[in-house]
């Protein structure tokens, strides 16, 4: 019996694909150094507008308090980045090996794609948003915005 798992194969990337990686490779990069200047951009108030769900309803949405976070994590302030929101530490930390993997990808013209079986594409989803419904369950409950 043999069992399919996870394939990862390189690549020269179609057009979806080159599109992904220079989202992920700038995209990343342009995030990562936004939350590093957000306090020196906070002083001047050019920063990205507050969240509209938030505006809306007076709650904060399942993101909010990632770029406060991201900016924490910058200062090597971990609990606070977390309280700020729950994930931002982990994402924080996944943000530069995206980031570099998009750079990669933009630089040597080769894409990685995954192959991944429906059982585990399945768990992987539950997990996030299992994670993601948590954290925000914190922010609403227990941490605020």
């Amino acid at each position: 019996m043999v069992s399919a798992g996870v394939s990862v194969a390189v690549a020269r990337p179609d057009g979806e694909a080159r599109t992904r990686d220079i989202f992920l490779g700038l995209g990343t990069s342009a995030w990562l150094g936004y939350t590093f200047l957000y306090p020196s951009l906070s002083n001047f108030h050019a920063v990205i507008p507050t969240c509209p769900f938030l505006l809306l309803t007076g709650h904060p949405c399942p993101f909010c308090g990632g770029t406060r976070s991201f900016s924490a994590m910058w200062r090597g302030d971990i609990f606070h980045a977390a309280r700020l929101y729950p994930l931002g530490p982990l994402f924080f930390v996944l943000s530069f090996p995206v980031a570099a993997y998009g750079i990669w990808a933009l630089v040597t013209r080769r894409s990685l794609t995954f192959t991944i079986p429906p059982s585990a594409m399945r768990a992987l989803t539950i997990t996030g948003v299992t994670a993601l419904a948590v954290s925000w369950t914190l922010k609403l409950l227990w941490l605020g915005n």
